[in-house]
Order: structure tokens, then C-alpha cells, then sequence
């Protein structure tokens, strides 16, 4: 059967269980516009290709599915390379398709041309510039191939014009113990020998800690985590991209870490005599200074990519492997150890949760909204399992300490890049992957400016998220800062208050808008925009500006130093 490189295309991702391609057309990438006519796949067509990346981000995320985006060349192509970025540092399954000029156009700065694959060759698992029209089905089963296994994360295909337009003879794709990749061999199970050192390790320690980083959500071993915790007993703390992995509400859990962290999650990892990492990289964010992170503790760790491990923190015990995999051989090696017991170290955390529990002044009477409040309310009034997506600053930090999340793949955010502009289109994405789930963006104004043109897209679409915009007319986070650190300069911070008007804006883009001034509204607003399920609705929550975010380990500080609420400061 002879068809098109752009039918052979459609048709690879079809096989690949392609539900959705968020993308955006344009000349080099135009003839594979035509099939998708045809195609059960679903196409959304974004306002940005940014939007597109971030779309399939959220996608993937929600459904734990590769996200798949398509775009045409040149700046179609470095739009998308931020999301691209974002993937990369998150460790998100991502299969990009850009257009590029024909074969013999390139390298003469053609039209729209530009090295995409140079590009991101730093920021993507693999890439690959097909040449023959013949190599496009083996081509994007191996790229769905590398992007879901090993350590997840975003591949590339540039696809020249001509080779679209070309034709070829259809032959199925080889499975995926078929295919050839010289060197690419994911390792799933652990050293056994190792395995059996670390659950000795973790039976003797007297102030084991559980690092739990997004690694145990990408391997969807949270089951497992739960059966190792019961078992060990031990305190488990879980980053920002790994909220949700492990309840909130569950006895053992002691919250977020890091920068922003809860100050028993933060403290109990200085003091550990054993950190258990279990798919987390020790990120600046959670060691603060290096040299004066967790001092005492000896440390296991466990990560699919070898490259982590002894990255930051040289491990006693370094073992490669798949998360759930290995946690399932951790659990098994430790039954029937003999443990120490760690009583007394409950003790001393159960003493810093009701020292330093997450504290915030409430809102008086008549005062100005707390943000805190906010997403505490918006909890308490949505489904358990209800998606949240975040961009990235205060709010972010505020999502993840006050939401209460108990079910994993409930907490979407950028972590490791840190994207301004991620939570709308990532919300889409969310939504679209997972149609019957609540998914609340919770952003900041400052983010909102960057992507809300993508709110066309999802009325369009007809993908009803809801948005959450905790409006404080400044960056907040630098703002925060700035106060702190820089004898209150405020530079280039200040938004406006008046600038623009959120709720005409929603409403332009044919949303739901609805604008929250005092306490008293808060709840009705919420109930408002929970009670419409037929288009986007976007809540503008006019907050105090000087609120910031606390805990806060400063800067290049250990995390000894972590600063607590005014109110909190310690006496002891």
C-alpha cells in the first residue's frame, strides 16, 4: 500500500495510541495537516506553540501517556523549546514533531528554517532528522519508545517538507523488542546485593528518613511506597514534584520539603541519620547549601539514571533501577529484619509539627484576602481527586502547602525549570487527557499574562478548566524577596491593579469571569464557578500583596537556618 510521508506520519501515531496532538500548522509542517482530517486523532489547536508543549505536558502528567505535540519550522519549532526544557528537567513523556524545510534546503537559512535538533539536543532523551521517507514508522516507534521508558522524558522528530510529501510503501513499525538501539538499556531491577545492604542499613538506623521525589510517581510505584513505609515505619517526606505519591493526610507523612518546605519535613531531613532517596536528584531546592545538607545521614539512593546517582550527594548505597521495582525488593528484602526502634525519633518530629505547624495570620475582618485561605477554601470545595495545576511563585508554594493531597497524579506543576505561563495550557492538557476530573489552574497574575490567550483554546475546544488567579499586582516571589534581601528596592516588580481587567478578559475570550475583593466572597465564587461545567471560568482573587510564603530557607543558606513565620520564630 503506497502512501504519503505525511499519511505514514499520521498513521505511526495512530499505532502509537495517539489520542491527542496538541499543535499548530504552518508551511513545512502543512501537508500533515491534510490526513489529521482523516485520522481518529483528535487535534487541538492552540493560540502558541508554547501552549502546545505545555498542553502535552499536562496530558502526560494527568494520564501518565506520552503528550504529543506538532508544530511547523523556525519559530514554530523554538516556540515549543521551552516546554521542551520543561520536560527534560521533569522528567515528562513528550513526542514533538516539527516541520522543517526540504531536505535540500537545509543549512541555506531557507525560509522558516532552523537547526531544531542542534537545538534541543541538550534538552530532549533523543533526535532524530528523518531522511528517508522509508525510516518514519521505525523512527517514531522508537521515539515513543525512549520517551515513556528509562527515565521519562521529551523526544524530538524534525520532519523536512519533502519527505512529507513523498511517497513510500507502508510497512508495520517493529515492536519494542524489536527495535535497535545500540547503548539504550534501561535498567529496572536492582543489585541484589545492594538491595540487601540498604534494607540492612534502613533496619539499624534510629532516624531514617523517606525521600520521595517524582521519580516514584513516574514508575507508578506509590503502592509499593505505601507497603514500604508500613513496614519501615519510617517518616516520609515528599517533594514538590512528588506531591500526592504519598497521602498528606496519612500519619507518617510530614509534607513538602525544601526552600519552601514544611519545617519538620525540612528539619527531620537534617537531623536523619539515613536518607532513603527513592527517586528524587537532591535538587538545590531541597539540600540548600550542599555541604551542610543532612550532615549525619547516611544515604541510599535509588534512581533509573545512573547519571544521578553521586551527582550532588555521594550515596552509601547507589542503586540503579526502576522505583517500583526496587521499592517491591526493598519491602521484601526487610521482612523480617530485626528494627531498631525509632520511637524517640517520633517523638522529637511529633514535637516540631506542634511547634512549627504551616501558619498564617487570618484575615480580619473587612481585610484583604489571604491566599492561604483561598486554596484551603477551593480544597475544601472540590472532589478528592480533583487535578491542580500550579504556575510558578507564591502561589505555587501556597497550592502545594495548604492543598491537602491524598491521590497521586493530582499535583501538576514545573518544578525543575521552574515556567512561568505553564498552569493554563497545562491545565488543557490535564483536562483534555482526563475529561471527567475537576482541574483548578491556581496561577499568579504575573503567569496568567504570559499564557491566557490559551483560554481561547480550551472554550474552543470545549475543555472547561477552572482558574484560580491570585492576583497580588506585584511578582510576588520577587517581590518577596526583594523585600527580604534588598531593603525593600522593589525593582520592576509592580504589575498594576488596574491593568488589565481580568474578568473582561475572560469574558473576551468567552469565559466565565468573576472578580473576588473581600473574605465574605470567597466561598460563593467558588461555588459559582464549580456549578459551570460548560465553559472556562476564571476567578480574579484580589490578595494582599505583602502576604509571603513561609517557611523560607533563604538562598545559599543551610537548611538549618530556615526562616519560620514572624509569629513562630524560635525561642528555643
Amino acid at each position: 500500500m503506497k502512501i504519503t510521508g505525511a499519511q505514514a506520519l499520521i498513521k505511526s501515531l495512530e499505532m502509537q495510541g495517539t489520542e491527542i496532538i496538541f499543535g499548530y500548522p504552518g508551511g513545512a509542517i502543512l501537508p500533515v495537516y491534510d490526513p489529521i482530517i482523516d485520522s481518529t486523532i483528535r487535534h487541538v489547536l492552540v493560540r502558541h506553540e508554547q501552549g502546545a508543549g505545555h498542553m502535552a505536558e499536562g496530558y502526560a502528567q494527568a494520564t501518565g501517556r506520552p503528550g504529543v505535540a506538532m508544530v511547523t519550522s523556525g519559530p514554530g519549532a523554538t516556540n515549543i523549546v521551552t516546554p521542551i526544557a520543561n520536560a527534560y528537567m521533569d522528567s515528562i513523556p513528550l513526542v514533538v514533531i516539527t516541520g522543517q524545510v526540504p531536505t535540500a534546503a537545509i543549512g541555506t537559512d531557507a525560509f522558516q528554517e532552523c537547526d531544531i535538533t542542534g537545538i534541543t539536543m541538550g534538552i530532549t532523551k533523543h533526535n532524530w532528522l528523518i531522511k528517508d521517507v522509508n525510516d518514519i514508522a521505525d523512527v517514531i516507534a522508537e521515539a515513543f519508545y525512549v520517551a515513556t521508558t528509562g527515565r521519562p522524558g521529551p523526544v524530538l522528530v524534525d520532519f523536512p517538507k519533502d519527505i512529507a510529501q513523498s511517497e513510500m510503501e507502508w510497512h508495520d513499525p517493529p515492536s519494542p523488542d524489536q527495535l535497535d538501539l545500540p547503548g539504550y538499556h534501561p535498567m529496572m531491577e536492582g543489585d541484589p546485593a545492594l538491595i540487601a545492604e540498604a534494607a540492612a542499613l534502613m533496619a539499624a538506623a534510629e532516624r531514617p528518613v523517606l525521600y520521595v521525589g517524582g521519580g516514584v510517581l513516574k514508575a507508578r510505584a506509590s503502592e509499593a511506597l505505601m507497603e514500604l513505609a508500613a513496614l519501615t515505619g519510617a517518616p516520609v517526606v515528599t517533594t514538590l514534584m512528588a506531591r500526592g505519591a504519598f497521602p498528606d493526610t496519612h500519619p507518617q507523612c510530614l509534607g513538602m520539603p525544601g526552600m519552601h518546605g514544611n519545617y519538620t519535613a525540612v528539619t527531620a531531613m537534617q537531623k536523619a541519620d539515613l536518607l532513603v532517596s527513592l527517586g528524587a536528584r537532591f535538587d538545590d531546592r531541597v539540600t540548600g547549601k550542599v555541604d551542610a545538607f543532612a550532615p549525619v545521614a547516611k544515604v541510599i539512593h535509588v534512581d533509573i539514571d545512573p547519571a544521578e546517582l553521586g551527582k550532588v550527594r555521594t550515596p552509601e548505597i547507589g542503586i540503579v533501577g526502576d522505583c517500583r521495582v526496587v521499592i517491591d525488593e526493598l519491602t521484601k528484602a526487610s521482612q523480617g529484619l530485626s528494627r531498631t526502634d525509632i520511637s524517640p525519633w517520633w517523638d522529637q518530629v511529633h514535637a516540631w509539627q506542634a511547634r512549627y505547624p504551616i501558619h498564617y495570620d487570618e484575615a480580619q475582618t473587612g481585610g484583604m484576602l489571604k491566599p492561604q485561605t483561598i486554596i484551603e477554601t477551593l480544597a475544601a470545595n472540590s472532589p478528592d481527586d480533583t487535578i491542580v495545576v500550579s504556575g510558578v511563585g507564591q502561589h505555587q508554594m501556597w497550592a502545594s502547602l495548604h492543598w491537602t493531597f491524598d491521590y497521586p497524579y493530582t499535583w501538576i506543576n514545573s518544578g525543575g525549570a521552574g515556567t512561568m505561563g505553564f498552569s493554563i495550557p497545562a491545565a488543557i492538557g490535564a483536562k483534555a487527557g482526563k475529561p471527567e476530573r475537576t482541574v483548578w489552574a491556581i496561577d499568579g497574575d504575573g503567569c496568567f499574562q504570559m499564557t491566557a490567550q490559551e483560554l481561547v483554546t480550551a472554550r474552543s475546544e470545549q475543555i472547561p478548566i477552572k482558574v484560580a488567579i491570585l492576583n497580588n499586582s506585584y511578582l510576588g516571589m520577587v517581590r518577596q524577596w526583594q523585600e527580604m534581601f534588598y531593603e525593600e528596592r522593589y525593582s520592576e516588580v509592580y504589575l498594576s491593579t488596574d491593568l488589565p481587567d481580568y474578568v473582561m478578559w475572560a469574558e473576551a475570550m468567552g469565559c466565565v469571569g468573576i472578580r473576588v475583593d473581600s473574605p465574605e466572597e470567597v466561598l460563593p465564587a467558588i461555588e459559582k464557578a464549580n456549578s459551570i461545567n460548560d465553559r472556562p471560568v476564571v476567578i480574579d482573587f484580589r490578595i494582599d500583596a505583602s502576604e509571603k510564603v513561609f517557611p523560607m530557607v533563604p538562598a545559599g543558606a543551610s537548611n538549618d537556618e530556615i526562616v519560620v513565620h514572624p509569629s513562630q520564630e524560635k525561642s528555643d
